[in-house]
Parts: structure tokens; sequence; C-alpha cells
């Protein structure tokens, strides 16, 4: 019986006591808790930059899109800011309405890109902006909306109606032959406006 006690005794300091292993233990879980608290707060703030720069770099891309037009040529984002631009820099703007998957625009565009007297008239006395969706503006359709069409507007923010191509059922669609047309039509616009101010 003694023998019996001892042992209880024994037992019970052993449960009485804190080991250093039971100290630990629940500090270790504390600490875990925390760290998993502190990780989510950083993963979080992580997320949050990695969307933030990632919006910051869509609109860097939206800066220049030449679709294939033109590297060369510093392009508009939207008609918005082109008009802002043609404004304030006393130039035409040159709208091309066109679609990806267009034979008609495709085959205008290589034909845009290879001519070198176009391209030099775009990069040096033009807003440039190409689109493939309407810009909303019932003036940039003024016989309807139909691709490829090339429409230009002056400093006043007026759309050059007088500017058009051969055809008489869609005046303002350019082939890929008419690149002479384009050019003349590239410097009546830029020719008038110049006498308009």
């Amino acid at each position: 019986m003694i023998q019996l006690k001892n042992a209880a005794k024994k037992r019970r300091g052993q449960v009485g006591r804190l080991s250093a292993d039971t100290l630990v233990a629940p500090r270790c879980q504390v600490l875990r808790k925390g760290q998993e608290v502190m990780l989510r707060w950083i993963l979080l703030a992580l997320l949050f930059g990695v969307c933030a720069s990632g919006s910051d770099q869509k609109k860097k891309k939206e800066k220049s899109p030449p679709r294939g037009w033109g590297n060369s040529i510093s392009w508009v984002a939207n008609y918005e800011e082109g008009l802002a631009k043609a404004v304030s820099s006393k130039k035409p703007l040159m709208v091309i309405h066109h679609l990806e998957d267009c034979p008609h625009s495709q085959a205008l565009k290589k034909a845009f890109v290879a001519d070198k007297s176009i391209q030099k008239m775009a990069r040096e006395d033009f807003i440039m902006l190409n689109v493939v969706k309407e810009t909303g503006d019932p003036n940039m359709a003024p016989d309807g909306f139909y691709v490829p069409r090339i429409l230009f507007v002056d400093p006043s923010l007026s759309v050059r109606n007088d500017v058009t191509g051969r055809f008489s059922n869609n005046l303002y669609t350019y082939e890929k032959g008419d690149m002479e047309l384009l050019a003349e039509n590239m410097k009546k616009a830029k020719l008038l406006l110049h006498d308009e101010l």
C-alpha cells in the first residue's frame, strides 16, 4: 500500500508539474496562429500589390495599340484622347475603323504599312487612332457603319465629310490599291486645316 501511495504521489507530482514539453507546446500553437495571421496579412498585401501593378501594366498597354498599322506611329488609346490631342496639338485626327478578322481591313492594313509616305505623314502630321469598336459618336459614321472606314477630324472637332474615298456607296472606305488616293486625302486634310486656321 505504501508503494501505491508513493507511486500515486510521483504521478501526481508529474501531472501537477509543468514540464518543458508542456510549456513549449502551447506557445508553439500560439506562435503558429500568430504566424498564420501574419502570413495571411502578408499574402493579402502581396495580392493587392500584384493586382495594382497588373492594372498599371494594363493601362500602359492601352497607350499604344498599333494592331499592325505601324509600330513607329504614336497611337492614341481612344477617341476622347484623340480629340483632346487634336485640339492641343493643332493636328488633325485620323480615325481608322477596322476589324481584325475582316479580309478587306487586313489588305488595307498591309498596304498602309507598306507605304512609306503614308507612314511618315501618319507619324509626323496626324493624331492617329485605329478602332475595332465604334466610337459612339454618330458623326464618325456619316454614311453608315462599315469597315474599313477612314475619317479625319480637324482640331476644331469637325468631322471632315469632304475628304472621301473613291466609292459612291461607302464614301470613307479605301482598298489596298487606293494608297495614292489616301495619301492625297491626308495631304488635303492637312492643307485645308492650315487654310481654316
